[in-house]
């Protein structure tokens, strides 16, 4: 059930939303807290119902462990064995159902042997889960939560606005405001600004990712025949095709809370407006940077070691972040890439700053453009294939099949009008270029959801019918 699926948009949410209200209005409050469970439930069901069980299992297993780890009377090294066998039962959760296959397939490419592949399907946001749940024991561990009921952590854990694409959500910034009174009844500023979040989602996700995806999936399915300018354009709307499709199901799940009365936080904060490496990180997936910061970079020393020490600890995260996104080599690599440009960044941060800032925004850009390509590769030797592609400077043609992923109604409008019969090459590249001027302009001039000030006025409440007509 996607959040742009008429189902959720005409059934799922609406009578969510109307349900919890009403119980809250009756003075039910637990049952509307169980009622949140039960929908969130019935969403990550409608991926994989057999995979119920595995969201179930997980919030009994760590609900189960944090009131050991919270118990008192334990030693300090039996509550650290305690939290080493939850985190590696999370982990091996999640290597199972993401990592088996590419485990055995590269066992097999080794040693020349044909381990069987199991058909496993990926459950729905266990990476997500993962690292929330993981979070949180540590957070148990060192005594910085409180004795949460079973409820809550399980609404916590499973709150399906969050469940796609994130944000990983700590404990502290959800569940008070599950119990907050004033959070029973309906907020009529959050509820309006929840449906313009929602609405400006969906827009993002339908008007913008997916036309690119158009682009990027022909360009990666036609490697071998692209023109050096295709594989530019095909770098090009990939790039903006994951921020577009990637903040679009942020900005969607955030309404959605907004509308419970929950706020969400932020994920993205304009991050190809980024002046260096280390500046993306803090405006792209920033609740996942938060997290690899708080429990990995600084139990590992973070900065406090030495700058080698310093260095090590940056590339262990972005290994890390890398395997998170994906189980394929292209996905270490790109991780690779950004911890070596985060070092070098920082090891020459000086003369950095000396740069024009005009030059630290094209370089960073250029970089995290180039990352991407291996990102989306189904192989480091496709991704090298299309930077090649674009190296060569072969022809500053474009194929005609991938203009024609840019067509646009109001150029085909256009078109008619000026009763031009066949479609030409340079209508097809006026659609392309009008698109992708059209989006430097939103990500690099405009404010994004975050900056802008919002008011329930009539003004934004036509724009939002708009937007979801």
């Amino acid at each position: 059930m996607q959040f742009n699926s008429y189902i959720f948009i005409l059934a799922f949410l609406p009578f969510t939303l109307i349900a919890y209200y009403q119980l809250h209005k009756l003075g039910w409050n637990l049952l509307a807290k169980a009622l949140l469970l039960v929908m969130s439930l019935v969403f990550y069901s409608y991926f994989n119902f057999r995979y119920l069980y595995i969201i179930c299992a997980s919030i009994f297993l760590n609900y189960f462990f944090s009131k050991l780890l919270l118990a008192s009377g334990r030693t300090a090294p039996q509550k650290k064995w305690l939290l080493f066998i939850v985190i590696s039962l999370n982990l091996l959760i999640l290597f199972y159902f993401k990592y088996y296959n590419f485990f055995i397939e590269n066992v097999n490419l080794l040693f020349q042997d044909s381990f069987e592949l199991k058909n496993i399907i990926l459950p729905l946001g266990i990476s997500f889960l993962t690292f929330q749940q993981i979070a949180y024991m540590v957070d148990s561990y060192r005594g910085e939560t409180t004795a949460y009921s079973f409820l809550d952590y399980a609404v916590f854990v499973a709150f399906f606005p969050r469940l796609i694409a994130g944000p990983i959500v700590l404990h502290k910034e959800f569940i008070p405001q599950l119990n907050e009174k004033k959070n029973y009844s309906i907020n009529y500023e959050n509820f309006s600004y929840g449906i313009l979040m929602f609405a400006i989602g969906l827009a993002k996700k339908i008007f913008i990712a997916d036309v690119f995806a158009q682009a990027v999936n022909w360009g990666y399915g036609s490697v071998g025949s692209l023109t050096s300018l295709d594989a530019f354009i095909v770098m090009l709307s990939y790039t903006f095709q994951i921020y577009f499709d990637f903040s679009s199901y942020t900005d969607m799940a955030i309404g959605i809370g907004l509308m419970l009365n929950i706020k969400l936080p932020i994920n993205f904060n304009s991050p190809y407006k980024a002046l260096s490496i280390q500046d993306f990180w803090k405006r792209w997936h920033i609740t996942l940077t938060r997290f690899l910061t708080k429990y990995i970079y600084i139990p590992l020393g973070g900065n406090r070691k030495g700058p080698v020490r310093t260095y090590v600890n940056i590339m262990i995260v972005f290994l890390i972040s890398g395997f998170w996104h994906g189980a394929n080599w292209t996905f270490v690599l790109w991780g690779v890439l950004h911890g070596l440009a985060s070092v070098l960044t920082r090891r020459f941060t000086t003369q950095w700053n000396k740069m024009h800032t005009i030059l630290q925004w094209f370089l960073t850009f250029l970089f995290v453009n180039i990352a991407w390509v291996f990102f989306r590769a189904d192989s480091i030797t496709q991704g090298f294939t299309i930077i090649k592609r674009m190296a060569e400077f072969q022809s500053p043609a474009v194929t005609q099949t991938l203009l024609e992923c840019f067509e646009l109604p109001v150029i085909t409008g256009l078109e008619s009008l000026l009763h031009v019969v066949n479609s030409s090459a340079w209508v097809n590249g006026l659609d392309m270029m009008l698109f992708l001027a059209f989006t430097f302009v939103i990500i690099l001039l405009f404010k994004n959801l975050q900056e802008m000030e919002f008011k329930p006025t009539v003004v934004n409440a036509v724009f939002t019918v708009i937007l979801l007509v």
